[in-house]
C-alpha cells in the first residue's frame, strides 16, 4: 500500500454558521499534522480553509501546505499570497 503524502480539501472560506465547523477544521489539520501528510487547499487564510492550512502550516511547515487560487481570484481574495 502506498503512503498517503497530501490531501486536497476545499471547503468555506468563512466560518460557517456553528463554531463546530470551524472546531472540525483545526481538528482536521492536527491529524494531518499526527499523520505527516501535506495540505493541497484553496488557497485562503480565512474561513474555514484558512484554519486547516495554518494548522498544517504550523504543524509541518510551508512545504507541506499547496494553496491553488486562480490569478484573477486572488486579488479579490485573502490569500497567502497576499
Amino acid at each position: 500500500m502506498r503512503e498517503l503524502k497530501k490531501v486536497a480539501v476545499f471547503c468555506g472560506a468563512s466560518e460557517g454558521n456553528s463554531p463546530e465547523y470551524l472546531s472540525c477544521a483545526r481538528e482536521l489539520g492536527k491529524e494531518l499534522v499526527r499523520r505527516r501528510i501535506g495540505l493541497v487547499y484553496g488557497g485562503g487564510n480565512v474561513g474555514l480553509m484558512g484554519a486547516i492550512a495554518q494548522t498544517v502550516y504550523d504543524g509541518l511547515g510551508p512545504h507541506n501546505v499547496v494553496g491553488i487560487i486562480p490569478k484573477s481570484l486572488a486579488p479579490r481574495e485573502v490569500t497567502y499570497l497576499s
